[in-house]
């Protein structure tokens, strides 16, 4: 079984900038100066921004613009290096955070940073000097410790795994994970009766541990005690439901236990979480093979063929089917190849010798049969072995073992590096998180769940009036949404010209169109530089005083610089306090001039329900619901409100209709804590 932790990351903080008024042209004019003309700090900032929002290009190209200006700093190098990291340019990020601490050695997070990097390239004795070095500077920063031993177990040093276990029990006795990570270890040395011990103690410290109960179902699995193994996987599954693995290892527990239909519906769970997964489609296969489902089992051989050409068992599986659904020149074709593959495949013969038969080969199928009866002369003296495993190992490739179901070469849980800085960091920061806010942008992407599409009569105007300035011409889906994607690099030259464009209509104009400085403000928006757009949209304020849109775009701009520069603060800070309090003055502006507008209602609530107001955070979801009632995201965090102020029935009831609309995500909070209801 090997180890199967999370690979914690480092831990950073987006330090708080002091604002300066910032020209867009000034800025477009300062690209093309001197690199030591350009505004460090500011570029630094944009390049930060980026990096929150997932635009790793962007980003890179700023880091590189004050790198070039001032390349004695060693910030600048650190997150590039991160930018490439999430990019999975391991060698760049490496190399960038070598030159970060060559500049500034006492910065622990560029070994944290490094020595991730490292184990992606699987230089793991070089990730241990790295996690060594920041231990000697924070000896209780807990991702670094489950690092290092992590490392330790990678390079089978179990002795010095084991010791810094240990350790951490010292520092964190009531972490469960601890305690499941030196079973792993024990079940590396085969010490199967210690790993036990050692796993019910984590599940007295934790009896909702899912890594604890996946690795009990692994043991009792390899025991043979399948009944026992499938109630394990069961406790596991209610923690993590959406982890293929406890899916896969179920299917072959209830396999064992001759329930086929249950080992079916756990394929196709574990199928819907993890498309590409090669046991989910082998198995799969086999079973609707069992069950006379032949064109949907050859789907699934195909799928593992496209994955992996040469495997003959799943090629010999698709020639049985094909030869069943007639066609047998497929299915001819298909056992051929498998026979030059394994010459003394007797079954193979005759299966040939079938298919043969029916396509008219007379000849041809008496030669494959002469053969088979050779074969059965021969296996007198012990040539010939008929196929006898019900299962057998991924790795096996013994042909005559084509119809056995597929298990892991390794009763491990598959390691799994992940980073804590992977993804949106708000998302991580309370178990129980918001849908987003809803934004007025230039690209949004779909939920393919939901039939929703949010509209607004202002978002409608303000798009006429964009086509008749021609302000946008090259940006026409100006719309709502609360999903927006990465962009792409060709979308934000796009948007960098027209920011020029725009500068120039602007200059040019004795008394420009409120319209422009809107769009020249969401171009800003999207290469993330928020003070620019901010600026512009307080002058498109001061031309178009009752235009409700302006001030809800000036919080959503507001929201995302507070995302960005917050991002680490487990609670909100007072910094943070007040700029969530000015955006919230410019949606309550904005429902002044606009009463009936469902979504400033619904960003009043998501940022109430961000400074933990969950009752005033409900009443604004309940505003939004009046006015759109079919708004699942206002469904969704009001159920979660109501869940965080002790309201738990109501917030199920909300949650339930938020799932019904499309966020499906609810079912599992509903399910996690529907038990709270029976209390």
């Amino acid at each position: 079984m090997s180890l199967r932790c999370i690979l914690l990351f480092f831990t950073f903080h987006f330090s708080l900038f002091t604002f300066q008024l910032f020209n867009l042209s000034t800025f477009q004019l300062s690209i093309s100066t001197a690199s030591a003309q350009i505004n460090t700090d500011r570029v630094m900032l944009m390049g930060r921004n980026a990096l929150y929002y997932e635009d790793y290009v962007l980003s890179i190209q700023r880091f590189n613009m004050v790198i070039s200006a001032k390349p004695y700093l060693s910030e600048p190098y650190f997150f590039r290096g991160l930018a490439k990291f999430y990019l999975e340019d391991y060698v760049g990020a490496e190399l960038d955070c070598s030159e970060s601490l060559d500049r500034n050695p006492y910065v622990s997070n560029g070994y944290q940073l490094r020595g991730l990097c490292r184990v992606n390239l699987r230089n793991f004795e070089g990730a241990v000097r790295d996690y060594q070095k920041v231990i000697t500077m924070e000896p209780r920063n807990k991702a670094c410790w489950h690092n290092l031993v992590l490392c330790h177990f990678e390079l089978k040093n179990y002795a010095q795994a084991d010791s810094a276990l240990d350790q951490m029990i010292r520092f964190w006795p009531r972490d469960a994970e601890n305690l499941t990570m030196k079973a792993q270890v024990a079940i590396a040395q085969t010490d199967t009766v210690r790993a036990l011990e050692l796993i019910d103690s984590a599940l007295v410290v934790d009896a909702f541990d899912a890594q604890a109960w996946t690795m009990r179902s692994m043991i009792s699995l390899q025991r043979g005690a399948y009944a026992q193994a499938e109630e394990e996987i069961n406790k596991a599954i209610i923690q993590r439901p959406r982890h293929a693995g406890n899916y896969i290892n179920r299917a072959l527990a209830r396999y064992h236990q001759n329930n086929l239909r249950g080992a079916m519906e756990d394929y196709d769970q574990a199928l819907e979480i993890e498309p590409n997964n090669y046991l989910g489609h082998f198995n799969r296969g086999l079973m609707r093979a069992q069950l006379g489902d032949d064109n949907r089992a050859i789907e699934d051989f195909n799928f593992v063929l496209s994955q992996e050409p040469d495997n003959m068992i799943a090629l010999y599986n698709r020639a049985l089917l094909l030869d069943q659904t007639g066609d047998l020149d497929g299915a001819l074709r298909d056992i051929t190849a498998v026979i030059d593959e394994y010459p003394e495949f007797w079954a193979g013969y005759l299966q040939r010798a079938a298919v043969r038969r029916k396509l008219g080969d007379t000849y041809g199928a008496e030669r494959d049969e002469f053969k088979v009866m050779k074969a059965r002369l021969d296996n007198r003296a012990g040539l010939y072995k008929p196929a006898s495993q019900k299962t057998r190992k991924k790795s096996d490739r013994a042909i005559e073992d084509y119809a056995s179901i597929v298990e892991a070469d390794s009763d491990e849980p598959q390691r799994e590096y992940e980073s804590a800085y992977r993804g949106r960091v708000q998302d991580r920061k309370v178990e129980l998180s918001p849908q987003p806010i809803y934004v007025v942008a230039l690209h949004s992407m779909k939920n393919p769940t939901s039939r929703f599409m949010p509209y607004h009569l202002l978002v409608e105007h303000l798009k006429e009036h964009f086509a008749q300035l021609q302000a946008l011409p090259s940006s026409p889906r100006f719309q709502l949404t609360n999903l927006e994607p990465q962009l792409a690099e060709s979308e934000l030259q796009q948007h960098f010209a027209e920011i020029q464009q725009l500068t120039a209509r602007i200059n040019s104009a004795a008394r420009p169109d409120a319209a422009l400085y809107i769009a020249r403000a969401l171009a800003a928006y999207h290469v993330r530089d928020f003070e620019s757009a901010v600026t512009d949209l307080e002058r498109a304020a001061e031309l178009d005083e009752r235009n409700a849109l302006i001030p809800f775009m000036i919080a959503q701009v507001r929201c995302r610089q507070t995302e960005a520069q917050s991002a680490e603060e487990e609670t909100a800070s007072l910094t943070t306090r007040l700029a969530y309090s000015r955006a919230l003055d410019e949606l309550q502006r904005a429902v002044d001039l606009q009463p009936d507008f469902a979504y400033a209602w619904y960003n009043i609530g998501v940022i109430q329900f961000l400074l933990r107001d969950y009752r005033q955070s409900r009443d604004a979801f309940s505003r939004a619901l009046n006015i759109e009632p079919r708004l699942p995201a206002a469904y969704y965090n009001r159920g979660l409100a109501c869940i965080l102020d002790g309201q738990v029935q109501l917030g199920l009831s909300d949650l339930s209709q938020a799932g019904e609309y499309g966020l499906y995500q609810a079912y599992n909070l509903i399910k996690r804590y529907s038990k709270e209801t029976k209390k």
